[in-house]
C-alpha cells in the first residue's frame, strides 16, 4: 500500500512525500517501480531525482538499477527544475562565518540577491559560491536550503554535499533547524506574542504576499527585546519559512518594519524624533530585519551546531541612537525561544 503525504515548509517550495515500496514489486527495478507509483513523473525524471539524491531508501542513496526488495521505506524531497546552466563563477568576498567538508554558513549583507534570477544574473551569493566551490553546481540551487530577501541581513547555511543537502531540507521541514532574527519595528510593542496565519500571493497585488485564507501555513514568534518611544527592538523566531513571512505578519500586527518599502506604508516620523534620528530613518531604505541566529544538526557529525552574526554597521548605528534618545522602558523578554 502506497502512503504519500505531501508537504511543503520552506521557502523554496520544496515538495515532500513519504512512501513504502509494495511486495508484489520485489524483484523490480527500483526506477521503473518508482515512476509506477508517482506517474506524475517519467522514468526519466526518477532516474535524476536519485541521482541527485532527492530520493532516498531506507535513509540512503540508491541506484536507479537497484531492485526492489519490498516494503522499503521511500523518501522524496523534490525541488522544482531549474536551469542553472546560465549561473556563472564570480570572484567575489563572502562572510564565510563556518566552513568544513559538508556545510557553508554565510553571513549574507544587506543589497546582495541569493538567486540568479531575470534582472540578476550576476551579483549574487550563488554566483559567489560558485567561485568559492564549483562543486555546488551539482547540486540543487547550489546548495542553497532557505533564502533570505535582498535587503535582509544575516546566516544562510549552504550545503556542500548530497547528504547535506537532504539532511539540511529534512529539518527545515521538520522544524528541527531554528532560525531567530532580529527586527525594528514602529509602535510600542507590549509584550510578545505569536501570528499563526496563512501567506499567499496578494489577490490585489501579485508582486505581495498577503493573509489569505487558503494561503499555506505561516507560523511567527516575537518577543520585546528592548523597547522605546515609537519603536520596539524585537527577536523573531520563524516556526515556518514563507516568503516574506516576518514583513507581513508584523505589519499584521501593526507594527510594520522600519524601512521596510514594500509592507512599511512609507516612512514613520513619530512627533518629537530629533533632527538626527529623522535623517538616519529617512536614510534607512532597507527593512530593519536580520537573520542573527541560526541552528541545525550537522549532517554529519548529527550534533546540534549555533551560529550567531552581529547586526549590520547601520542597523547597529540606528539601535544606538534610539538608545541614546530614548529610555529604554523594557528588557530581552526570557522564555523557551531563547538560546543562550
Amino acid at each position: 500500500m502506497v502512503d504519500v503525504n505531501e508537504t511543503s515548509d520552506t521557502d523554496l517550495e520544496i515538495t515532500a512525500a513519504a512512501l513504502t515500496l509494495p511486495i508484489e514489486a520485489i524483484g523490480e527495478r527500483l526506477d521503473k517501480t518508482l515512476a509506477q507509483l508517482l506517474p506524475q513523473y517519467s522514468r526519466g525524471n526518477i532516474q535524476d531525482f536519485l541521482k541527485d539524491g532527492q530520493i532516498l531508501i531506507d535513509g540512503k542513496l540508491a541506484l536507479g538499477k537497484s531492485a526492489v526488495k519490498g516494503s522499503e521505506q521511500v523518501s522524496l524531497h523534490l525541488l522544482p527544475e531549474i536551469d542553472q546552466t546560465a549561473w556563472l563563477p564570480e570572484n567575489m568576498p563572502l562572510d564565510i562565518i563556518f566552513e568544513d567538508d559538508q556545510v557553508l554558513v554565510i553571513n549574507k549583507p544587506i543589497e546582495m540577491v541569493v538567486h540568479p534570477a531575470a534582472g540578476n544574473w550576476t551579483g549574487t551569493l550563488v554566483n559567489g559560491l560558485l567561485y568559492h566551490c564549483p562543486a555546488l553546481n551539482h547540486l540543487p540551487r547550489a546548495g542553497i536550503v532557505h533564502r533570505l530577501d535582498k535587503d535582509t541581513s544575516g546566516l544562510l547555511v549552504v550545503a556542500k554535499t548530497l547528504l547535506a543537502h537532504h539532511s539540511l531540507v529534512k529539518q527545515l521541514q521538520t522544524r528541527t533547524a531554528k532560525r531567530q532574527y532580529c527586527a525594528l519595528v514602529y509602535g510600542e510593542v507590549i509584550c510578545g506574542g505569536t501570528v499563526n496565519a496563512p501567506l499567499g500571493r496578494s489577490p490585489h497585488d501579485r508582486q505581495k504576499i498577503a493573509i489569505v485564507n487558503h494561503g499555506k501555513e505561516a507560523i511567527t514568534h516575537y518577543r520585546v527585546r528592548e523597547r522605546f518611544q515609537s519603536f520596539t527592538l524585537v527577536k523573531v523566531i520563524l516556526e515556518t519559512g514563507r516568503t516574506h513571512q516576518i514583513r507581513v505578519h508584523l505589519t499584521a500586527e501593526n507594527h510594520p518594519l522600519v524601512g521596510d518599502q514594500t509592507y512599511g506604508h512609507g516612512l514613520r516620523l513619530p512627533k518629537g524624533v530629533s533632527d538626527a534620528l529623522k535623517v538616519m530613518l529617512k536614510g534607512y531604505t532597507h527593512q530593519a530585519l536580520h537573520a542573527e541566529r541560526l541552528s541545525f544538526i550537522h549532517p554529519f557529525t548529527e550534533k546540534m551546531v549555533r551560529f550567531k552574526a552581529p547586526l549590520p554597521d547601520d542597523f547597529q548605528a540606528l539601535v544606538r541612537l534610539l538608545q541614546e534618545e530614548n529610555l529604554s522602558t523594557a528588557v530581552e523578554d526570557e522564555d523557551e525561544y531563547d538560546w543562550d
